[in-house]
Order: C-alpha cells, then structure tokens, then sequence
C-alpha cells in the first residue's frame, strides 16, 4: 500500500516541480493531490502521466493523509502546516518558517538523515534555503574527513529564487534593454537586474548582512556542525534557474586536493565535473534539470595552512527546494512510516 500526498502550492514553480519529482522518481503514492488558494481553484498541474485539478487548500480535509509538501509562504504556512500537523499528516515546510524551531528537524537527506525522527515532536520537518542546501551536501563529506573548521561562501543566485516575479522582471527587462520606447522599473529586486548583479538577496539585519546570509550561517550550522564558522556573501544574478557558489574551507587537519576530489566523487548527490581545461567546470546552464550538485575547481588554497576552495552549482528549484522535499518525503517512509 502506498502513502497519500499532499502538494500544497502545486501551482507555484516548486510546487510544479514537486509533482513533477515525484512522478519521475516513482515515489509510492496511492493518491497525490494538488493544493492551492482559492483564486487558483481548478487549476490544471501536471503530475507524470496524469492532470490534476487543484482542490482549496481552506477546506481541505489532510486526515488520512500521510505527508504534505509545503511549497507556500511563511504566513499562510503558519495558518495551514499545524491544521495539517494535528490532522495526522506528517508536514514538510519548503518555507524558512519552522528551519530554526529547535525542536524541528532541518533536513538535508545526504547530510543529516538521522535527524527525521525529530518529527515526531510536532508532525513537522523543514526544507533548508535553497543557497545552503547544496553546500552542505558539498561540506559533510570533506567535514567527516577533515573536520571543517570555517567557511567563506560567495553566492551567485537566480532570479528564480525570488519566484516568478524574479523570472518574469527579469525577461521583461532584458527585452526592454533592446527596445528603448520600453522601461521596466525593480518590483522583484532592489535594482535593475538585466545585465547586473545585486549584493542584497531579503532584508539587511543589524549587523550588517541581509537575512539570507544568516541563513545560510544558522542552517549551516544546525545541519551539519554548530562549531563551524560560516560567513557568506549572497548576490542575486541575471540567470534564470541555476545557483552558483564559490566556497573557501578551513580545515582542522590537512586535505589534499585529489584526496578531496575522490571524497566528493563518491559523496551521495555529487557529481564532480574538475578538468583543468577551458570549459572543464560546471555552470548553471548545466545544471537545469539535474538531480545531484556539481563540484568543479577544486584546489589548495595556499594562504592559509589547510584550506580548500571549490565552485559548487546545483538547479535550486530542484536540490534548493522540490528535490530535497521529495528526498526528505523518501527518507520518512523508508526509516518512520514504512508503509509503502
């Protein structure tokens, strides 16, 4: 017998690519449906073979349902995710609404799989942002080996990550840039986007850096070791789908950089793509689509006495956030609910 799945938000992009995931990795469903709000009722999605119509997630019923993938925002997850918690469905959040509530799991399948039985303690478990989440797949392994002691990451981030307002201001001011009678003003973003980069992805805190770098400070941290030290510099760039990390690690003790090629190499959800050659590296044009994050450039830092740096790409809409989802969905019928 298989599981009962609800995608909440199936009309959003990674609400799309959750069924989509879920069809191509053959997850064992009896039943998938799609959730949306009321103004999409009846919208049509595409789940494998199969169209579904999207059914009001106000009145939606989750008892007897075994798992709901969230892919909606923080507030109407807050209002929605424990109605469906204290219906007996097992809620996993792609918001960062529940990522740093110690007593919910934060998930990355490869990294922390033991972590999924904290779901009990509230029926829920969190989907980290989507810039960490295909770092740390990258840190575990070298960690396990090495013990990594700092991280400096900058990130190149997709518009996508903002949702389809950042896809959509995007086009629309690359196409304006070509036809002068046109002017896109910034909605999505704090500035122009087309042919730019932005230094500022969510709001800025005291401290000086914007949230999503905290994020990936705190969720690095949860995730993988609380002593790491992590400092990040998040940029949002003119690529549709597609993040892309430039990573410096500290290490406690040494680790040569072939020794540390052959670790990723054999790392779960890792495709190393290193040639020292033109082209010998993976961009985020590569990457679309794919399931595993990609690892290239991986050499010696020669300034400090154990460092590492390496280029890290991964589809965000995928590993960011509907993959990791699916992956979080498969690890809790294999090792909790074992029912498929």
């Amino acid at each position: 017998m298989g599981y009962r799945v609800a995608v909440v938000g199936a009309t959003g992009n990674v609400g799309r690519e959750m069924l989509n995931i879920l069809a191509e990795r053959q997850f064992p469903a009896d039943e998938v449906v799609a959730l949306a709000s009321r103004k999409s009722l009846g919208t049509e999605v595409t789940f494998g073979d199969t169209t579904l119509k999207t059914k009001d997630l106000e009145t939606f019923d989750f008892t007897g349902f075994d798992m709901a993938l969230f892919a909606i925002g923080s507030g109407p997850t807050k209002e929605y995710a424990p109605k469906a918690a204290k219906a007996g469905c097992v809620v996993i959040d792609n918001s960062s609404l529940y990522r740093y509530e110690p007593d919910i799991p934060l998930i990355v399948p490869e990294v922390n799989p033991e972590a999924i039985s904290g779901y009990k303690n509230r029926n829920i478990i969190a989907n980290p942002n989507c810039s960490t989440a295909q770092m740390v797949v990258a840190l575990k392994p070298l960690h396990d080996r090495a013990k990594i002691k700092r991280v400096v990451v900058s990130t190149y981030q997709s518009v996508s990550g903002a949702g389809k307002d950042g896809i959509d201001e995007l086009w629309d001011q690359t196409k304006a840039i070509y036809n002068p009678t046109t002017e896109v003003e910034p909605k999505a973003f704090q500035r122009q986007i087309a042919f730019n980069v932005i230094p500022q992805i969510d709001v800025f805190m005291d401290d000086g850096s914007t949230k999503e770098e905290w994020k990936m400070v705190a969720e690095t941290k949860k995730i993988v070791d609380t002593s790491i030290k992590v400092t990040a510099t998040c940029v949002r760039v003119p690529v549709f789908v597609g993040h892309s990390e430039a990573v410096n690690i500290e290490t406690e003790e040494f680790l040569d950089e072939d020794e540390a090629r052959d670790i990723l190499r054999e790392a779960p959800g890792i495709m190393v793509v290193d040639k020292r050659e033109p082209g010998g590296y993976t961009t985020p044009i590569e990457c679309v689509g794919d399931f595993a994050t990609f690892i290239s450039r991986i050499r010696q830092d020669s300034t400090i006495e154990n460092g590492l740096n390496f280029w890290c790409v991964s589809d965000n809409l995928r590993k960011g956030a509907a993959l990791n989802a699916v992956q979080i969905a498969e690890l809790l019928g294999n090792r909790e609910l074992k029912k498929g």
